[in-house]
């Protein structure tokens, strides 16, 4: 069975995204009757039905419902792959690495330093990027390895680096501020952060319990978290060099007998045979270690 080509998959996805025909020939730039032959071309070429076309607005089939999925990694991939080609063939592009702001970035300032000392050793690029930013920013190609604390692997090979404790962040009033220890139980009650287009791996990690419901603020960086906690309207585990480097007189940091340790990994893209990635790696071990 031949397979299909990528410009019926980027079709197909617009198709899928907007449920619509014309719409998607809109949206693509082409004309409604080429769009219908190239999807219809597709279902020829899988052998299914990709839309249920029985009622007044399409809808996807289970089948469908798995291309979209399976095309967006496979897009995704193409795109990532064209970056990194693009990238290679810029002069002294050296390799991209990115973090976000705190214990990550101090690492790669000594990764750096590092680089510069060493003849063979890869030019670095740091960009310091958001929270949760990082793994994307690996797998679609902007940057060629990140330090972050990754949850969803998905397209990635990881190498644990760092592991820390966590503690509880809550508002120095509160009355579980009064207690030495605590555990994930105790916070059971508690607001919980909502941070900002979370992966749901991301957010059973944070909130230390997976019936907890995260019902406070929407916050999207270390700044506004520790905010909403000192004005009471949230409770949330954090790293305890998060703690350690935010010391405030509004926020008390209480140890938590059970919440998972925060761990930090270098990402890099599965698979890859980079030399440049390995010497990293290989640094951030021995730095860490």
């Amino acid at each position: 069975m031949p397979e299909p080509e990528i410009r019926e998959l980027r079709y197909f996805c617009a198709v899928a995204e907007e449920l619509n025909i014309t719409r998607a020939a809109e949206r693509l730039g082409i004309a409604q009757p080429p769009l219908s032959r190239a999807i219809r071309r597709l279902e020829r070429r899988l052998g299914v039905a990709l839309f249920d076309r029985s009622r007044h607005r399409l809808a996807l089939t289970p089948a469908g419902a798995t291309l979209v999925e399976e095309a967006a990694v496979v897009l995704g991939a193409l795109g990532s792959a064209v970056r990194r080609t693009q990238r290679a063939g810029l002069p002294g592009r050296g390799l991209v690495v990115t973090a976000k702001p705190g214990v990550a970035t101090e690492l790669l300032h000594r990764i750096r330093a590092r680089s510069r000392a060493e003849p063979d050793a890869p030019e670095l690029r740091v960009v310091v990027s958001g929270f949760g930013e990082q793994a994307d920013m690996v797998r679609d190609g902007r940057a060629d390895v990140a330090i972050a604390a990754c949850f969803d692997g998905h397209g990635l090979d990881t190498e644990p680096l760092m592991t820390e404790p966590r503690v509880a962040a809550l508002a120095s009033g509160h009355e579980l501020a009064m207690r030495e220890v605590l555990s994930t139980a105790d916070l059971a009650a508690e607001p919980a952060p909502r941070w900002s287009a979370p992966a749901s791996v991301d957010r059973d990690y944070w909130l230390g319990d997976p019936d907890r419901p995260a019902d406070g603020p929407v916050v999207r960086d270390t700044a506004q978290l520790l905010e909403v906690i000192a004005l009471g309207q949230a409770a949330a585990l954090v790293p305890a060099s998060l703690a350690a480097r935010n010391v405030r007189p509004d926020v008390t940091y209480r140890p938590v007998r059970d919440a998972a340790p925060y761990q930090t990994l270098a990402l890099w893209p599965a698979g890859s045979r980079s030399p440049s990635i390995a010497w990293f790696v290989r640094t951030a071990l021995e730095d860490t270690r």
